[in-house]
Formats: structure tokens, C-alpha cells, sequence
């Protein structure tokens, strides 16, 4: 089987995101005034019915093979040789950095959607990613730690799934934690992660907190997004994003997501977030994945919306997934802020094997 039909039939799912009418000049006004008018009690609605999880606010409707096949099959649109060489800086030794840290809180992007955190000695990292490829799309830098390196920091590290897509979830990187890790995800995922690990798997369903102890509080939150591996199944496993709270920082992981009403009703909900982890990925073309991924204005209005003191943009510069190239969401986020006039250093956009120093309210980036 050719990884062009592997790849058209993996993504039949997706289809569910486009819009049956107007595929091709998406309103974008149109959109957002659909996103404004869903009623923010179905955030705290049953999501769970006939065997599969739904985004009660906004469900996916059922869509046609067409939409799927007319994005595969339309020339991909032009950008510019910036947007399409530009990918984050890799800055070497993170491991030997960590360690001359002390015991500093900071978080440390290893690439995509994997962070690794330091709070209070406690070491948490979110979508374990290592591998060179997510099913088919290639890595366009390597991770900045290896999974040597990381079995070497901890005996334990508290693991954060957000969903089970392969650039999220990915066997052999869950394999490679430490043994006695401990792992939180959505619910219908601890089935497989068991299979996969020796570590703890606690299920987490969305609005349910767990004290994780050593003063951490994690809550599971609504996304709207969606879920599927080869023989999985559709939405057979819920997707989520999280807040983790320690003694005296807010952190708001975004998991994967496109723009809703969750974000203004977190931010009413849980005040003080410090930092919000935020998705800008693959969205482009806009009227397909509109849907399922934020760009880059729908991400500075979740940020506004959180309320939290800063925002590290996520999932950018490490795969190529949709029709923008990599790091074409950072060069957009820059471009938003430089317009906006709106103040860069609240909006870190790290580079790989960058560390971040945490502070309640307050940053300081070394390299």
C-alpha cells in the first residue's frame, strides 16, 4: 500500500471538520459568530453517547469523501521561501543546562507538543514525542532531550496525554519513560497505555480533579477536537486539555484544540493561570481544519480570554501536518504581535532545547 492511500485513509476522520457548504471561500466572520453563540453549559454536558465521546457545544457533523479528496488533490498554496524555510533555533546540551540548573522551576520544549516541566523538584512532560516520524510526517529537528537523558533527570515523571493522535501519542516514546512514571490521560485511553507501560495510568474524565500530591492539583478540561488510530475506532477515547496547579503556579496545558467557548468560561473558572500552553499547528487550509486547530488569532484570543499572565505556543516547528509549512505559526504569531502592538514578552515563543525559568507571574528565558 502506497503512504499516499495510507495517508488519504488515515485521514478520513478529518472530514469531519470541513463545512458541507463553502469549502472553498470559508467566512471566517461567519465562524466566529457560530463560535459566540454556542451555549457554554453544553461544556459541562454529556459527551459520551452510543460508544464515542462528541463536543456537545459544537458537535462534528458528518461529512463527504469529496472534502477530503479536494484537499488532497488541490495544489498546495504558495508561501513565501521565510515561511517556508523558518523553523526554530535547536539549542544543544539541554540535558547538561538542566542539570547545572539546580533545582529552579522551569520547562524545557523538547519539541512539538512535548514539554518538559520542573515544579518543586516534580518533573511533569506533556505529549511524549521522540520519534523520528508521527505515523508518516518526518521530524524536521530532533527532540532536544533523548529518552536516556530523561530516564537519567527522574525514577518517576508524572506524564500528561492530552488524546491518542500518533503526534500526541506514540508507543515507543510512552515505552521509553521511566518505569515508575505515572500517567494521566483522557478517559478509554488506560486500556492502551497499559499495554504500553509498567507506570500507573489514571483515567481522567473532563471537570474532574486529581490531587497528584507534593501540592499538585490536576483538573481535566474540555478540548474540542477529536480521536483515532489505526483500529481504534472513531471518538472511541476522549481528548482534553489540563490545569495543573501547584502551591503557587497555574499552569493551562491547550492539548490540541480549535477555538471555542472553553477558553472565556477557564478563565472565569480558574483565575490566575500563569501560563497557558497553547495550540497553533496545522491550519491551513482554513475552511478544512478549521474546526480541530487554532490559528494564529484565535490563539491570542484564548490567551486574552485565560487571562493568564503568559503564553507558549505549541505543536509549531516540528512536523509539517497540514498545508502550512512548519514554522509558518510563529512567523503569523509575530507578525499578529508586531501589528497589535501587543507586548512580545508575553507571548514566549521558545526554540528547541530553550529553557524557561517559571516564576508566579513572571519569566526569564536563558539559552
Amino acid at each position: 500500500m502506497s503512504i499516499k492511500l495510507i495517508n488519504i485513509i488515515l485521514l478520513l476522520p478529518v472530514i469531519l471538520t470541513a463545512c458541507r457548504s463553502g469549502e472553498k471561500s470559508f467566512n471566517e466572520e461567519n465562524w466566529q459568530k457560530t463560535v459566540a453563540g454556542t451555549d457554554r453549559e453544553k461544556l459541562y454536558a454529556d459527551h459520551y453517547r452510543d460508544g464515542r465521546y462528541f463536543n456537545p457545544w459544537l458537535p462534528m457533523g458528518s461529512k463527504g469523501f469529496r472534502n477530503l479528496l479536494k484537499w488532497k488533490l488541490t495544489a498546495d498554496p504558495e508561501y513565501t521561501e521565510e515561511e517556508e524555510q523558518y523553523l526554530p533555533e535547536f539549542i544543544p546540551d539541554a540535558y547538561e543546562r538542566i542539570i547545572k540548573s539546580g533545582n529552579r522551576d522551569l520547562v524545557v520544549w523538547i519539541g512539538h507538543n512535548t514539554f518538559l516541566l520542573r515544579i518543586h523538584g516534580t518533573y511533569w512532560i506533556t505529549d511524549p514525542m521522540f520519534s523520528t516520524r508521527a505515523l508518516l510526517p518526518k521530524r524536521k529537528l530532533p527532540p532536544a532531550l533523548t529518552t536516556s537523558e530523561l530516564n537519567a533527570l527522574a525514577p518517576r515523571i508524572n506524564v500528561i496525554i492530552s488524546h491518542n493522535h500518533y503526534d500526541h501519542l506514540d508507543r515507543k516514546s510512552v515505552k521509553a519513560m521511566p518505569g515508575s512514571s505515572r500517567f494521566f490521560v483522557p478517559v478509554g485511553m488506560k486500556k492502551l497505555l497499559a499495554e504500553w507501560t509498567q507506570g500507573t495510568v489514571q483515567e481522567l474524565d473532563w471537570w474532574q480533579s486529581l490531587d497528584c500530591g507534593n501540592g499538585f492539583t490536576l483538573t481535566c478540561l474540555p478540548a474540542q477536537h477529536w480521536s483515532k488510530r489505526i483500529n481504534r475506532g472513531t471518538n472511541k477515547t476522549l481528548w482534553a486539555s489540563f490545569l495543573l496547579s501547584g502551591r503557587d503556579l497555574k499552569i493551562y496545558f491547550g492539548g490540541d484544540s480549535g477555538y471555542f467557548r472553553g477558553y472565556s468560561e477557564f478563565g472565569k473558572k480558574f483565575s490566575s493561570i500563569d501560563y497557558a500552553f497553547i495550540p497553533v499547528t496545522a491550519y491551513h487550509p482554513r475552511w478544512f481544519m478549521h474546526y480541530a486547530h487554532i490559528n494564529a488569532d484565535e490563539a491570542l484570543k484564548a490567551f486574552r480570554e485565560l487571562g493568564a499572565g503568559y503564553m507558549i505556543p505549541t505543536q509549531w516547528g516540528t512536523f509539517r501536518l497540514g498545508d502550512n509549512p512548519a514554522g509558518y505559526p510563529a512567523l503569523d504569531l509575530k507578525n499578529k504581535i508586531r501589528e497589535r502592538k501587543l507586548d512580545p514578552s508575553k507571548i514566549i515563543i521558545m526554540d528547541i532545547g530553550e529553557i524557561v525559568f517559571l516564576k508566579n507571574r513572571s519569566v526569564k528565558a536563558v539559552r
